[in-house]
């Protein structure tokens, strides 16, 4: 039977592959925003700003501090390809979020499975890249390829994977093509070539994406129904007949658009602790926009806990890039 022999998660945004010298170039963005989630309610930017003076956010706005992070952010990086690169796990499981790149409002599912034998995951054409809001082109290399890329799956075991969600009573969605989605990218979402290309360093394993609809209401799966997925998971793949050694990614998070400090470490608390009463625990209304993401992570934390794999955080690197506390905190782990 197959073995799951490590489990890595990371966070994906775009100021991991933007120089630091250019993190404000999103802040323009951030004021238009009428609405950020930010514990439990909404605030225009003027609203943080004014709702967070006292903790002195235009200290974690400088120049030196923007460059210290980044070196941190890029060291852990490099420290959670080393470790794959050491592990070298023949097949990966990768649990990513889909942010309107493949699925729309005609189908959206809750979890999907890919199981085709191909993923592309090709470079936007100069008229999409122009169309892109205010600070994203510049990252584009830290998720896609600058040439057309066919990545391998694995169909075997995505087939495996969704028969036997299926008996464990998830009613999962299946595709065995990438759908053509918005137009935003042309392959793959953001969530899994950032993996590719950062972790696997373009060397990419034989893999299985598994989308889940973190952000957008009103199928989001709750954290709960999260966990359960990732027991489910666990199952799956070790019922799969291969000696096959298997990597298991959360693609993501941790809290974004605006970064909430307390929350990402009652998280990782969580994770270190094998707590998954404080995970579910958390209310939904603190798991929206990006900080959602973290519901990439559960599935991945459960399949951990059910292994009995200890968690090791590389670092935890809040990046903000405004006065309002806007900006993507940035987690990297894995569990051995």
């Amino acid at each position: 039977m197959a073995e799951i022999v490590l489990g890595i998660g990371t966070s994906h945004g775009p100021m991991l592959s933007t120089p630091w010298e250019k993190w404000a170039g999103r802040v323009a963005a951030d004021k238009q925003l009428e609405a950020h989630d930010f514990r439990g309610s909404t605030y225009s930017f003027d609203e943080l700003v004014a709702l967070r003076q006292d903790e002195n956010l235009a200290a974690q706005i400088t120049p030196e501090k923007w460059q210290e992070r980044a070196a941190a952010c890029r060291t852990a990086l490099d420290t959670l390809a080393a470790k794959y690169a050491e592990v070298a796990p023949d097949v990966a499981v990768i649990v990513g979020n889909d942010q309107r790149e493949l699925f729309l409002e005609d189908n959206f599912p809750a979890f999907s499975v890919f199981w085709g034998d191909s993923i592309q995951n090709n470079p936007r054409t100069e008229e999409q890249i122009a169309a892109l809001p205010p600070g994203i082109a510049v990252a584009e290399r830290g998720h896609v390829p600058p040439e057309d890329t066919t990545c391998p799956g694995h169909p075997e075991l995505g087939k495996h994977i969704i028969e036997s969600l299926m008996d464990q009573d998830f009613d999962i969605a299946a595709s065995a093509k990438l759908p053509k989605g918005s137009g935003y990218v042309n392959g793959v979402p953001h969530a899994f070539g950032f993996i590719y290309r950062q972790i696997m360093k373009d060397d990419v394993t034989p893999n299985v994406p598994i989308l889940v609809n973190t952000f957008y209401p009103p199928n989001q799966p709750r954290a709960e129904r999260c966990y359960a997925l990732g027991k489910a998971l666990k199952k799956a793949i070790e019922s799969w007949e291969s000696d096959a050694r298997v990597a298991v990614f959360a693609s993501g998070g941790l809290s974004h658009f605006v970064i909430n400090e307390e929350l990402d470490r009652k998280v990782i608390d969580a994770f270190i602790n094998h707590d998954h009463e404080s995970l579910i625990g958390i209310p939904e209304t603190l798991y929206q926009s990006g900080t959602s993401e973290i519901k990439n992570w559960i599935p991945v934390a459960a399949i951990m806990d059910e292994c009995d794999k200890q968690m090791t955080l590389v670092d935890y690197v809040p990046c903000y890039r405004s006065e309002a506390g806007t900006g993507n905190a940035m987690g990297f782990l894995y569990w051995e």
